[in-house]
Parts: structure tokens; C-alpha cells; sequence
């Protein structure tokens, strides 16, 4: 997967990115008339892409096919799938090799002993909703179709490094960390293989063992305690990261770590021994002509922008961004909100407590963790976002995915964000109440959020969480871009701008309130058959247009935020 180093030096790795051969499917025949074995009359799109993004295919939602013919040098073959919307099945030269489910998370799949020669990968692709799916129809964002992000061939020999974590505790007065690291191996051989390990840290620390496993066996191998001297510590004023190498005879993994230190108080956040307000934005990974197959470029240029506005974190709405996007993060010493794409009202009741969907997103919660767990930017998990926490059938899935996340998802905070805070059930089950409200928008008037944020002390401190921090998580109003009046009325620039900032002035002045993450960065595409009617089409809640010109409220959000942090 595209990264910002070389995650491999030793391990060839092919782009399968480019040009492939393309068929939609709206009938779905394609699996009974064997489209697997050959695409006839396809035509030719780019990877990584959207389909929506194809002349004439913006509405299109279903299944569809695609076709790439690669050649292989031979042997044990592991595909590697940056990101796949939604579902898909894979088949390699007319076999079936497995399905994934989620559009937003990495994939894999080995197949041992490939003949050299050329070879035919294919997959069906689908973007449908059902009852199960996970969004569901009705939902906020444009539900693009397509193989998102890069698509890769690796050959793995001997004892092959699938994955890692490295687990830490930070001691900020000795400046010493004690870690273990797990690292996930492979034998790709077809008979027992003996290798040495080794894992470095930098020119810190590490460990050296033989390692054997028999033929195609998974392991798990665990560290002993690695303690770290004189650790640098990775903070948004001085985003330290350590270097990790992996090898054994055959193989090797690269990657990279920042030790620091999350904790909360009834205050807030802390970070690093020190309170932190969070001065944060929304963004969606999404541009009009590309989709979610958003390029590296464009992401260095909004990060750009987002320290223009004196951001110091980011909350992913509603999904995982990109890894190259949280290698930028890391590298800049961002903070970072990641969550599954959970999202909203679209989610009966009935809905929230079946357990396919349960299942699902707790294994999207699995898929997150096991991919990002390194970033050390990433500060906040996300366990859901406005669904029906008023009703009792929350309670349990809520309870699920935060026991796993405190357990495995390492020294993070985990929430999920509200928009029923007076009524939500579950608020037992996050470690600080996040809130998305829109008074002067959808809810009466800008006015009214001072007596709204009286009512959210009263019930918090009657449920007696009165140790919990709060965070506004989504707020603001919509404007459509260059739409100015002399008078303070919806949808224009000065609109907006007066909502956002008599929110941030009560917000940054609330003992209660630990940060704030305004609702939007930017416009962002959304689906009118979904039965969310958006002016042109687009959430214009953006304090950006979705090319990233600047409304009105951009230079207000930039003007406050400059001035909360200078009062601290």
C-alpha cells in the first residue's frame, strides 16, 4: 500500500494499479454467466478510481466487474487491496480466492504456489444497500463504487511478516517506555522453516529470536518487555517518530511509531502530561471529480490548509482515511478522531441489534485497529456516530464495541459522537460525551445553545458522569459559496460565519468542554436518492466549497482559533 517509505525492501511488491477492464452488472448475471472467466465488451478505467467518477455514471449504484492480466514471476502470491467499495469477491485465473466486506479498510488474500507466467485477476465490486449494510441507504455522504485505493502483488518466501503492533507504556517522568511487540508471521513454505527475528526500534531497542513454524502455519509472536531509555516523545509541537525494521532470512516489514501519552481528566484531554483543547475540523476524504480515490496531493494540500487554520486535530468522518494520509498526520503531529462508517438515523432499531450488523461492525472495529494501531496521531476511536441512543437495543452493540476497543485498541480514547444527548442510554459506555448539535441550522436559533448546554450539565450530572469531559463533535450551518446579504439570513457566507462563532466562544468558554470539531472542512457530495435533499446536491456545511475556496466562516474559525491559543 502506497505509504510515505518503503514498507518492504527485500519483498518484491508489484503495483497492480492502472489500467484494468471494466463492466457493470446491474442485473448481477455476472457470477451465473461466469464473468470470471473473461470480461467481454468492458471498457478501460483507471485504478484506483471511482466508478462515479466515469462520464455518465455519477447515480450509478450496484454490482460491477473488474479485469487486470499481470504477469508473475512465480510463487507464493498474497494480493494486497488498499480499499474496496463496498463488497467484493475475488477470483485469479478463474478460481475463487475469497470476499472481503467494508469499504474502507485494508485486505489480503495468499495463494500459495502461482505458476510464473501471466495471470488473470478479477473482481466483482458492489455498492448496494441492504438491510444489513453497513452504512445503511440513507446516509449522509456520496456512497461511491469502485477499488479506491492501490491494489498490490506480493511474493512471500520462507517466514514472511504479515503484521505488527508495538504496545507501550509511557512514563513521562522517567522518560523510559515499556513495550512488547507482537509481530504476525507466515509460513509461505510447504514444508517447516527455521528463521531468526529480528525487530529493531530506531537505534533504541528491539529483540532477536529463532522463530520456526510449519508449513502455511499463522503465528503470533510475542516480545518480551523491550524498556526504552530517554524516549522523545512524539507531541504536536515535536512529532518524533521511531523508525521499526522487521526481517528474518526472506522477508521484511518497515514501518514507524511515536510514543506519547493519552489521559482525561474531568478537565479534558491530556496529552503528554499537559490539557489540550481540541481545535478541530471534520473532514470527509472525498473531492467531486475523484471521490474517495483522493490523491496524495490533495491530501498534502488540505492539511496545509487545516494548519492554516490553526487546527491542531482532525476527526475522519465517518471512516478511516487513508494510510498515507495518517503517515502525513503523523509526520506533522496532528491529532486524529478514526471511526467505522456507522453513521446515523439510517439504522432502525431493529437494524442495530441484528447480528450480522453487529458482527460487521465490530470486525470493521477489528479491521481499524489492525491497520492504524501504530499511528500515533490517531488519539480518539470512534465507535458509532448518531444513531438511535435513546433506544435501549444501543445499549448492548455500544457496550460491545467499547469493551473491545478499551481492550485491544491500545492507550486511546473511545467515544462515539450523540446528537440525543439529553435522552442517549449508553453514555455509560464512552470515555468522554461527544455531542453533534446544530442550534441556529436545524435545532430553533444560534441563541439557544447556551440553555442546551446548561441541560447536557444537568443530565450528565444526574447520570452522575459528572467526571466526564464533553466534546462538541459536529456544529455549524450551511452556506452556499459566494452567496453574500447585507442581512444575517440562512445559507449565506456571514451566516454561517456568526453561527460558527457565537458556538466556539460559549464552547471555549465552558469549564465542561474539552474541544470542539466544526462541521465541515469542506463540501462534500451527497446522494439525493439516499432522501437527503442538499442544496446542488452537496452538504454545504463546509467552511471550504469542495474545491477548498475559503467561505467567509474559514477566516473567522482561523481568527478564533489563533486567539484560544494565545489566551492559553
Amino acid at each position: 500500500m502506497t505509504r510515505l517509505f518503503d514498507e518492504h525492501i527485500q519483498r518484491e511488491v508489484k503495483s497492480l494499479n492502472g489500467k484494468w477492464s471494466f463492466k457493470t452488472d446491474k442485473s448481477k448475471v455476472g457470477k451465473e454467466k461466469k464473468w470470471f472467466l473473461g470480461l467481454s465488451d468492458a471498457k478501460t478505467v483507471m485504478v484506483p478510481s471511482v466508478w462515479n467518477a466515469e462520464f455518465g455514471m455519477l447515480s450509478y449504484e450496484g454490482a460491477a466487474w473488474y479485469e487486470k492480466s499481470f504477469y508473475y514471476s512465480g510463487g507464493n502470491l498474497r494480493l494486497c487491496f488498499g480499499a474496496v467499495m463496498t463488497e467484493c469477491e475475488v477470483w485469479l485465473d478463474g478460481e475463487y480466492v475469497g470476499n472481503h466486506y467494508g469499504g474502507f479498510s485494508e485486505f489480503s488474500f495468499i495463494i500459495p504456489d502461482v505458476s510464473a507466467g501471466t495471470h488473470c485477476l478479477t473482481l466483482m465490486v458492489d455498492n448496494s444497500f441492504g438491510a444489513q449494510s453497513i452504512p445503511q441507504k440513507k446516509v449522509d455522504w456520496y456512497h461511491y463504487g469502485g477499488i479506491i485505493r492501490d491494489v498490490t502483488a506480493e511474493t512471500l518466501r520462507g517466514i514472511s511478516i504479515l503484521n505488527h503492533r508495538l504496545e507501550y507504556d509511557l512514563n513521562l517522568d522517567t522518560g523510559t517506555t515499556c513495550a512488547k511487540a507482537y509481530v504476525e508471521l507466515y509460513n509461505s513454505e510447504n514444508e517447516s522453516v527455521t528463521s531468526p527475528l529480528s525487530y529493531k526500534i530506531g537505534d533504541k531497542a528491539g529483540f532477536a529470536k529463532p522463530v520456526t513454524l510449519s508449513a502455511h502455519e499463522t503465528l503470533e509472536i510475542e516480545s518480551d518487555d523491550i524498556v526504552i531509555e530517554n524516549v522523545e516523545i512524539w507531541d504536536p509541537s515535536s512529532p518524533r517518530l521511531y523508525d521499526i525494521s522487521i526481517t528474518t532470512d526472506s522477508d521484511d516489514l518497515f514501518d514507524r511509531v511515536g510514543f506519547r501519552k493519552v489521559e482525561l481528566s474531568p478537565e479534558g484531554i491530556i496529552l503528554n502530561g499537559k490539557n489540550i483543547e481540541i481545535l478541530g475540523v471534520n473532514r470527509h476524504e472525498e473531492h467531486p471529480d475523484f471521490g474517495f480515490a483522493f490523491p496524495s496531493q490533495l491530501m498534502q494540500r488540505d492539511l496545509d490548509i487545516i494548519a492554516d487554520l490553526g487546527c491542531n486535530s482532525i476527526r475522519g468522518s465517518h471512516y478511516p482515511a487513508s494510510r498515507t494520509f495518517m503517515d502525513m498526520l503523523d509526520e506533522r503531529g496532528v491529532l486524529y478522531w478514526s471511526e467505522i462508517p456507522m453513521w446515523g438515523w439510517g439504522f432502525s432499531p431493529a437494524a442495530l441489534g441484528d447480528p450480522v450488523v453487529v458482527e460487521r461492525g465490530l470486525e470493521m472495529h477489528r479491521e481499524m485497529i489492525r491497520y492504524y494501531y501504530n499511528h500515533p496521531s490517531i488519539i480518539i476511536w470512534g465507535m458509532h456516530n448518531e444513531i438511535h441512543t435513546e433506544c435501549e437495543v444501543s445499549v448492548p452493540l455500544t457496550k460491545k464495541y467499547y469493551e473491545f476497543l478499551k481492550a485491544s485498541g491500545g492507550n486511546r480514547i473511545v467515544t462515539y459522537a450523540t446528537d440525543k444527548p439529553l435522552k442517549d442510554l449508553a453514555l455509560e459506555y464512552c470515555d468522554l460525551i461527544s455531542i453533534n448539535s446544530y442550534f441556529g441550522w436545524y435545532e430553533g436559533d444560534m441563541y439557544e445553545w447556551e440553555k442546551f448546554i446548561e441541560n447536557v450539565r444537568k443530565r450528565r450530572d444526574e447520570l452522575g458522569l459528572e467526571n466526564k469531559p464533553v466534546i462538541f463533535s459536529e456544529f455549524g450551518a450551511a452556506a452556499l459559496y459566494g452567496h453574500h446579504t447585507f442581512d444575517n439570513i440562512h445559507w449565506t457566507e456571514e451566516y454561517q460565519a456568526n453561527v460558527i462563532e457565537h458556538a466556539l466562544g460559549l464552547f471555549h468558554n465552558d469549564p465542561m468542554c474539552c474541544g470542539f470539531y466544526i462541521w465541515q472542512f469542506c463540501d462534500v457530495r451527497t446522494c439525493l436518492e439516499a432522501g437527503i435533499n442538499r442544496a446542488r446536491g452537496f452538504n454545504n456545511k463546509g467552511i471550504l466549497n469542495e474545491y477548498r475556496k475559503p467561505k467567509a466562516a474559514y477566516y473567522k474559525v482561523k481568527e478564533l482559533y489563533k486567539s484560544f491559543k494565545s489566551n492559553k
